[in-house]
């Protein structure tokens, strides 16, 4: 799965929707939030049985009394059944006599000094609550209420009246589940008290990928202030987060982690999964300039000192600047390798080639013989990041231009054979390393136009070795220039 992904279908947080009290505003609620149930039409057998029990209301008062389900007290007689047919609410406020009875069917005794609690219940029945004598006695009210057919419908719409008597909703909404499931019934009775309790139990405890999206999808029914905690945990307050996390990633990956290795290969995952390419492409040039610029600036100071002191001072600040080139210069590797695996080393390739002053330094560094105590990985380090990218270029992972790709040789080149003649004795790895980059650097120069490949490879000579045929590449590279300028020149109209 791609890291750093939209939040919802096309990427955004959906607008907000107004809270009213209308039967089709409603239904559109409980959609929602049941829009991956669409295609499951519960049967009577499937459907969990109704779970009814009486229950004593904190809100009766002295005057009121009663309390869920308490028949002997009830004004209100509410008929819940599964609507097939029609949304959510489509059918409040129907009459029995116009509906038949299923086994599914559920009726519960109510009181209408308690269902006050929800608006839409204290809107739809606020004529009926009015007694036109005091002496008269309470109006039985009966209502039918068509409930969506999906899992556990009624025992959630069950939960929600239930809730109506009570102020302990912690007892009940003790889970994300829970929550998802009454949340949308509350909104649609307007039952503010339970709303709050769903949406601060939702913002204090983790949540999988699929109730994320439900969550998400119910922000438009939520007020600004309902939904502001849950926002900020899953929109950043500003653009570019993502890039900011990756970037301290990175740093934190190749600098401060005490297990770099396991660090730097999570961090490479993360990048190559990564949704967004363009996104990875400015994090790891960002990174790649710092530590080249770190590189650079330790060459930089102990080739060319610039400070006071004793010998043994001299000595070691000489030595932190040669250690913080190696330590940074193994970075850069390590970076070179993900920009080239991800595709995205453009610009780096473009920057390396540019490097004529850096260069210069590394030979200064290289002819001196310190770096064999201090840094002794320091020229292999080098060398394989220059022949890394070298290889993106000749493989054609990188199409680099013409003036890129000669710079990149020419800059390079010196650093190579400087490296040849001073690494004596060479190990069997830093043969196969300065082979490796010979060969691709002569891969470059067949590319080059002949006037530029000729001046090019006659630098190319140290390549050459005691025996001939250990030399195979530098032979055909050669061949192929002279076979190339022996040909005649094309007409003038066709070098127009």
């Amino acid at each position: 799965m791609a890291i750093g992904g939209a939040t919802g279908g096309d990427g955004n947080i959906p607008k907000k929707k107004q809270r009213v009290g209308s039967n089709s505003q409603l239904s559109s609620t409980r959609a929602v939030i049941n829009s991956s149930f669409t295609d499951e039409t519960l049967t009577e057998g499937s459907h969990k049985s109704p779970t009814l029990r009486h229950s004593s209301s904190v809100h009766g008062g002295s005057s009121g009394g009663g309390g869920f389900n308490d028949s002997d007290t009830a004004d209100v007689i509410l008929r819940l059944h599964l609507d097939h047919r029609r949304s959510p609410f489509d059918s409040f406020g129907t009459s029995f006599d116009s509906v038949s009875f299923d086994a599914s069917d559920v009726q519960i005794y109510l009181h209408s000094h308690i269902l006050r609690r929800a608006k839409y219940f204290s809107a739809l029945l606020s004529d009926r609550w009015q007694r036109h004598n005091d002496d008269d006695p309470p109006q039985i009210h009966r209502l039918n209420l068509g409930v969506p057919p999906t899992p556990d419908s009624i025992n959630d719409y069950l939960e929600v009246l239930r809730l109506l008597y009570s102020d302990d909703f912690s007892t009940s909404i003790n889970s994300v589940v829970t929550a998802l499931a009454l949340l949308p019934i509350a909104l649609e009775l307007l039952f503010e008290d339970c709303i709050k309790a769903c949406v601060k139990f939702l913002e204090a405890v983790p949540w999988s990928e699929d109730e994320e999206r439900k969550i998400l999808n119910l922000i438009p029914f939520l007020s600004n202030e309902e939904s502001k905690e849950i926002l900020t945990r899953v929109s950043p307050l500003k653009n570019g987060s993502s890039e900011d996390m990756l970037h301290g990633l990175i740093l934190s990956a190749i600098h401060n982690h005490p297990n770099m290795a396991f660090a730097k290969a999570f961090v490479a995952k993360l990048l190559r999964d990564f949704s967004s390419k363009e996104s990875v492409r400015r994090v790891l040039d960002k990174v790649f300039e710092r530590s080249l610029k770190v590189v650079k600036e330790s060459l930089e100071e102990y080739s060319s000192p610039n400070f006071r002191g004793d010998h043994n001072e001299t000595e070691a600040i000489q030595r932190l600047n040669l250690h913080s080139a190696m330590t940074n210069g193994k970075h850069l590797l390590w970076l070179v390798e993900r920009m080239i695996e991800l595709r995205v080393a453009d610009t780096a390739v473009k920057s390396w080639s540019e490097q004529a002053s850096f260069t210069a330094d590394l030979q200064r560094a290289f002819r001196d013989d310190a770096w064999r105590n201090i840094a002794p990985s320091l020229p292999a380090v080098v060398l394989r990041c220059t022949s890394r990218l070298a290889n993106a270029v000749a493989t054609g992972n990188i199409l680099a231009a013409r003036q890129v790709r000669m710079k990149l040789v020419n800059d390079w080149l010196p650093v190579l054979i400087v490296c040849k003649d001073n690494m004596s004795p060479m190990c069997t790895n830093h043969k196969s390393l300065c082979l490796e980059l010979e060969e691709t650097f002569l891969r470059i120069i067949s590319t080059l136009p002949v006037e530029d490949a000729q001046e090019l490879l006659q630098q190319c000579l140290s390549f050459s070795t005691r025996n001939v045929e250990d030399c195979p590449h530098l032979v055909t590279a050669f061949t192929t220039w002279f076979r190339r300028a022996n040909r005649s020149p094309p007409a003038d109209d066709f070098r127009q």
